[in-house]
């Protein structure tokens, strides 16, 4: 995961005063250009600081937990959170953006990123209030909420081991469907803070909050809606021959007949994870193994050194220390960090191999930039990036160039390994296109039959049966569609551009022809290529460009489905 960096999403408290240049009128092109340089030097004088102090609160607060930690965190956020308020200081660069005077193609750049930003807070306080106080309401109500199975509380961890290990399919069933009780809890809360978003959507020009939040962080909702049409129709096919093999191995596994299959039968809440059903433990080839000594010489390998990026790390378990994984770079410098708790098995080789890809990815963006643009060129084309590297855990060729196991070893995972990563991807894609449409109907017509609206997609795309005769708010018990609406769609974006760069890689780079299990080791060219053309233009080019520089061609799905369809 990649702890978000960018500087336009934060604020700070801002002292100086911009009203003379919101009413200027200017004579030349140059004029506005100087005044748009002198903004934004005041502007990141004032920034740049406070930024580095929020990374480094949060930073501080995920090693240590203690409660100190996190108010300096919380703190810092809030303060930084005012400046995209300020209303003179708004009108200043929508003045200046509105001009067309500013023709430079990277002070566009950098102006489009700020103005962007700062459109989202130029809406009513007492609404942002609301919004804000609703959403903590919700997020809480989440919190506290226990499934309750034969009379005991259980948490969703042990919920979730329940639909894993049981083979008891009425054990399933109660299961899945005392977790689904939270629905009805939030459900009201849900599409009350969705009319909010809207309200607020709707008074800065747009249609609703889907398409606002889409376009203010640089996508065009009607591409993006073009990459998910091409993508279900490249794999709606595979994966319906898929869902077949794997109903009949769980099938028989439950001890059931095929098409008495229920959603509690696929092993989690939700069908976002693929169901295991082939015969491979990874763990294995990783147990012994100095993980960060392999993730370092991989990286060293192809021409990128993380060593300074791993002294920087915190990586293995220690009291009160956050239990996940993140990459953040602290100052938009070189103060980049890793977050980890490392254990030598399967998740953890491909945890650090995506974590050091984000970190990598920093690293290597040109510093010459603007403080602004000195970021991945989206959200999605680093989470690509991670992608790319952690999938490399899965793959035999990878794991014997790495790990030094003997020919036969690697034929006996090869074929088994790479079914089990094509079921992830196509499993997890299906369940992304349950997400991505959903939340543009959701905020298209909150008052339609959302209950309706969210099983027919689940049949569509997922392919699993919709229980006799239930009308219940399922949709709003997966807690993103309240507390990161609209963003599912980029881990998908991200699959589908590791998977383009992948292909370019293999043909264009290293000349080979296996772009199923390549293995990337020891291949200088492939380093110097990503540094090149896909990290170090920052935030230069919109994404879309970026990647046709890279690559050849637009973002397009074919690649993905080359990977793991055909």
């Amino acid at each position: 995961m990649k702890k978000s960096s960018k500087l336009i999403e934060f604020a700070i408290i801002a002292t100086f005063s911009v009203g003379c240049v919101s009413n200027q009128n200017y004579n030349n092109e140059t004029d506005m250009n100087n005044e748009y340089d002198s903004l934004v030097k005041v502007f990141e004088s004032k920034t740049i600081p406070l930024y580095k102090e929020t990374n480094l609160a949060y930073w501080n607060a995920s090693i240590t937990g203690k409660d100190e930690d996190y108010k300096k965190s919380s703190d810092a956020e809030i303060a930084a959170n005012k400046v995209l308020a300020d209303v003179a200081l708004f009108a200043a660069f929508k003045k200046i953006k509105e001009s067309g005077q500013i023709t430079d193609e990277q002070k566009k750049r950098e102006l489009n990123m700020i103005y962007n930003a700062m459109l989202t807070k130029q809406i009513d306080s007492i609404k942002m209030k609301q919004m804000v106080e609703l959403g903590n309401q919700i997020e809480q109500k989440f919190s506290v909420f226990r499934a309750e199975v034969d009379g005991k509380k259980l948490s969703d961890n042990k919920i979730e081991e329940i639909l894993s290990n049981s083979t008891d399919s009425k054990k399933l069933e109660n299961a899945w469907l005392s977790v689904k009780k939270v629905g009805p809890v939030v459900a009201d809360d849900i599409i009350k803070l969705v009319k909010l978003r809207n309200e607020v959507a709707k008074s800065l020009g747009f249609n609703n909050y889907h398409e606002m939040k889409l376009t203010l962080d640089d996508q065009d909702p009607k591409e993006v809606s073009a990459l998910f049409d091409e993508l279900d129709s490249l794999t709606s096919n595979k994966f319906a021959q898929l869902k077949s093999e794997m109903d009949n191995v769980l099938a028989k596994r439950l001890k059931i007949k095929k098409e008495d299959l229920m959603p509690w039968d696929y092993q989690n809440r939700f069908f976002q994870e693929a169901p295991k059903i082939y015969n491979v433990d990874l763990d294995v080839y990783f147990k012994g193994k100095d993980i960060v000594a392999l993730t370092n010489n991989y990286y060293a390998g192809i021409n990128m050194d993380i060593s300074a990026l791993i002294s920087h790390s915190d990586l293995f378990e220690k009291p009160g220390k956050n239990q996940h994984a993140y990459c953040t770079d602290i100052d938009n410098e070189d103060d980049i960090r890793v977050l980890c708790n490392v254990k030598q098995n399967h998740n953890w080789m491909s945890t650090m191999l995506h974590e050091f890809g984000h970190a990598s990815y920093d690293k290597y963006i040109d510093p010459s930039l603007p403080y602004t643009l000195r970021e991945p060129a989206h959200t999605f084309t680093t989470e690509a990036i991670a992608m790319l590297m952690g999938r490399l855990a899965s793959n035999a060729q990878w794991i014997q160039d790495m790990t030094k196991i003997d020919d036969k070893e690697k034929q006996k995972i090869a074929d088994k390994s790479f079914k089990m990563l094509r079921l992830e991807q196509l499993v997890f894609s299906r369940w992304a296109q349950v997400m991505y449409r959903f939340e543009k109907g959701l905020y298209e017509n909150p008052d339609q039959d959302l209950n309706k609206l969210w099983w027919d997609l689940v049949e569509k795309y997922q392919m699993l049966k919709r229980p006799a005769d239930r009308n219940q708010p399922d949709w709003a018990t997966k807690i993103h569609i309240a507390t990161s609406p609209c963003y599912y769609h980029n881990y998908l974006l991200g699959e589908l551009l590791a998977s383009q760069l992948n292909n370019y890689i293999v043909t264009k780079i290293i000349k080979g022809n296996d772009i199923k299990n390549p293995s990337y080791v020891n291949s200088k060219e492939i380093g110097n290529y990503l540094i090149e053309k896909v990290f170090k233009p920052g935030r230069k080019y919109y994404w879309n460009d970026m990647i046709e520089k890279a690559t050849g061609e637009k973002l397009t799905a074919k690649y993905y489905a080359k990977q793991f369809v055909e």
